[in-house]
């Protein structure tokens, strides 16, 4: 749940990153007109954030209590870029357009459509700093969309010794970004495990990348959910070397790998990751 307060207060709080001092009374206007537009979505994810804070902790603590709060975030989430993108399309010469898309990228899992709504905005906009730094974001993570082969990538596994993207070549491969200090990620970890469980031997390996910075905290999570697949990391936190190089902005999330290492899927959750394996296995 603390990932859902990061998440809503890095939406509406946007506006941080237009910058445009020469023309503030525009941007003023803009960002009023913006509010105004969100303004029932984001009431609407204020209650439902205070609905988590507010309830006791044993209920806090609730499995399935914490599933519904997610699951309802998500569709408010989904609601409030579709205002953002609404916005963006409609006024292709604010800065405030350029400061969204900035944002929404953050959370993108599909870079392409960002490149389309850059391309929209006004050539001045464009050619910004800030706007070229975007579409140069924008074309480094096509790297790990859907349809490119993933990037290689060596790290160390829990014994020290050294594990290869590659050698996972041959095998369709879940690459997995977690860490034992993910409530969301802990929660995923039993419907992983089953998946593993039931296709493991079927052509079907994980290779788990974790954002840890506490080795035996990491060590204790993998014993504790029962994680047999290997597991790699530089214990660096958010600036592990993998996760900067795939660009993983929060988790978990995941990457399927088809056999010659084609990205197939991405974040791929609950039932969503069973479905696909039954797809390719049964």
């Amino acid at each position: 749940m603390k990932k859902i307060i990061v998440l809503f207060a890095c939406f509406i709080s946007y506006a941080a990153c237009a910058q445009n001092t020469s023309n503030l009374s525009k941007l003023d206007e803009d960002q009023q007109r913006l509010s105004e537009a969100i303004a029932p979505v984001v009431t609407k994810l204020r209650l439902l954030i205070e609905e988590y804070q507010n309830a006791p902790k044993e209920k806090t603590e609730d499995e399935t209590f914490a599933s519904n709060i997610e699951a309802r975030y998500e569709v408010l989430q989904t609601e409030l870029k579709n205002s953002y993108i609404t916005f963006v399309k409609n006024n292709p010469n604010s800065q405030v357009s350029l400061g969204i898309l900035a944002e929404l990228n953050q959370q993108s899992e599909n870079p392409a459509e960002y490149i389309a709504l850059l391309k929209g905005l006004s050539p001045e906009l464009q050619n910004q700093e800030s706007g070229k730094a975007l579409a140069k974001q924008l074309q480094s993570q096509m790297a790990t969309a859907v349809g490119a082969i993933a990037p290689d990538f060596t790290q160390k596994d829990t014994n020290n010794k050294p594990v290869h993207l590659t050698d996972f070549r041959g095998k369709y491969l879940l690459i997995d970004f977690w860490a034992s200090w993910c409530g969301p990620c802990r929660r995923e970890n039993p419907h992983v495990v089953r998946s593993y469980q039931k296709y493991k031997d079927k052509n079907f390996e994980i290779l788990g990348v974790s954002l840890d910075n506490n080795k035996q905290a990491w060590l204790n999570a993998i014993a504790k959910d029962q994680l047999t697949w290997p597991q790699v990391s530089d214990l660096n936190g958010w600036q592990n070397a993998v996760a900067v190089q795939y660009q993983i902005f929060s988790i978990p999330k995941n990457l399927l790998l088809d056999p010659n290492g084609v990205i197939i899927a991405k974040n791929l959750r609950g039932e969503e990751l069973a479905a696909k394996l039954s797809g390719i296995f049964d």
